[in-house]
């Protein structure tokens, strides 16, 4: 059985749009070679250096999400996926994982990549890398990389922002609630007869003989003890 993983990315040939995302669908390495291959930092410093010194190797930060063979969503953040084309026009496409210090070869495409990477295997990988960490083999290079928050994390917040605004509305809905008073207890206190606020307690008044007065409109009245 094939597993994918499915790469979304703004359109990095179309002015980064933001309106239409792209879906890239690529064959994962474990489909074929019963585990994912670990690329050594070499390789990624060595394609740095390319992008800072060829035009035609290029980063553009464009992921917005990767969604696993069993449709579960990762953290873009630490996700590539190379694009490149040589000059005997054929179509690389990779997606690495960073992992510590290492990158993890996750899925690649075309079909015609997995054949070779079956048939070949470690020789196959090592050889392609090499091709395309050299300049003057190669028609086009690009890396893309995660532009902000994957989409299933911004939805996940936009989720706990409106739990959190449903909330607060809740909350200063309690403040209207009679009896309440903008307060998170209930006052029993009796209410003034004039106006209607609540009576509050006279401090200091002396002991025996208590007294309540509206702070609203002064009323006041004896305490009534029991």
């Amino acid at each position: 059985m094939k597993d994918f993983f499915i790469l979304y990315t703004e359109t990095p040939w179309d002015n980064l749009n933001v309106e239409k995302l792209t879906q890239i669908r690529v064959l994962s390495l474990k489909s074929i070679l019963k585990t994912y291959p670990v690329i050594e930092p070499s390789f990624f410093d060595d394609l740095n250096s390319k992008i800072i010194e060829y035009n035609h190797y290029m980063w553009v930060k464009s992921i917005k999400r990767i969604v696993g063979p069993k449709n579960e969503d990762y953290e873009i953040s630490n996700w590539n996926f190379l694009w490149a084309f040589d000059n005997q026009r054929r179509i690389f496409q990779f997606l690495f994982q960073k992992v510590k210090e290492q990158g993890i070869l996750v899925g690649l495409a075309p079909p015609e990549l997995s054949k070779l990477f079956s048939d070949h295997g470690k020789d196959a990988i090592l050889r392609t890398l090499s091709l395309l960490t050299n300049p003057s083999k190669m028609k086009f290079l690009l890396v893309l990389g995660a532009k902000g928050k994957s989409i299933a994390e911004e939805q996940q917040l936009f989720h706990a922002d409106k739990n959190y605004g449903e909330k607060l509305n809740y909350l200063r809905a309690l403040k209207d609630v009679p009896n309440i008073q903008g307060e998170w207890y209930p006052s029993f206190d009796p209410r003034c007869p004039i106006c209607g606020s609540f009576m509050k307690e006279i401090r200091g008044y002396r002991v025996g003989f208590g007294k309540l007065i509206c702070p609203k409109c002064g009323y006041e009245k004896k305490k009534e003890t029991h």
